[in-house]
């Protein structure tokens, strides 16, 4: 009986509609839903105890690889400002995908237009075969900042989907659904704590849809 054909790893981008909105949880629970491997290719701040650092320490799945930063900067503010800071300029051609046959979870910095430098974007480093993430926290503005990402993502043709994370806040939920019209993967609650645990309970309950993808 022949075997089964191998699916074709996904690469997942994990943006945001600002920053402190839940990216990094939302990471690590891909990665462990997906058994992916975990990237960051822009550091800002926090060398001590990285984004990928707290993935990894969140994750329990032992397929899952957590490759090294192409830029790790000591300053946590814009990518191009921590970048000037440090006495270097962050270049585009200098942030290449680790070689890996897994899936594949990218985490952004900030929002989608954060600059790299005076041309380039966090959005600069997404390309057309991946699947992008919005991670949406309610606060005032949220709901413009959330459509305005979305839109900007489906015009340059991406394939989006939505997830919820804080709690929940359902007119502004129902509004961004209608609106945004692109698919909802679910909410991620405002939990007493991540700990691995949890982060698994997360990666079962949205693991279907993170699949389908």
């Amino acid at each position: 009986m022949p075997g089964k054909s191998k699916a074709t790893p996904k690469k997942v981008f994990i943006t945001g509609i600002s920053t402190e909105v839940g990216k990094t949880i939302t990471s690590a629970i891909v990665v462990e839903a997906l058994q992916a491997d975990y990237f960051k290719p822009v550091q800002a701040g926090d060398l001590d105890f990285s984004d990928t650092d707290k993935v990894k320490k969140l994750v329990s799945n032992s397929k899952s690889v957590f490759h090294k930063n192409s830029y790790a900067l000591h300053t946590p503010m814009s990518p191009h400002a921590a970048a000037a800071i440090d006495d270097l300029v962050i270049e585009k051609s200098n942030i290449t995908l680790p070689e890996t046959d897994n899936h594949l979870v990218i985490e952004g910095a900030g929002g989608l237009l954060v600059p790299l430098n005076d041309t380039d974007t966090i959005m600069d480093l997404i390309a057309p075969d991946y699947k992008v993430i919005v991670v949406s926290r309610h606060y005032l503005g949220s709901i413009n900042h959330t459509l305005m990402t979305v839109k900007i993502l489906k015009e340059q043709g991406f394939d989006v989907s939505i997830i919820f994370s804080g709690d929940e806040h359902k007119t502004t939920e129902e509004i961004i659904k209608k609106m945004a019209d692109v698919p909802v993967i679910g909410r991620i609650e405002n939990e007493p704590f991540f700990d691995t645990s949890v982060i698994k309970e997360y990666a079962e309950l949205f693991q279907e849809k993170l699949e389908k993808l």
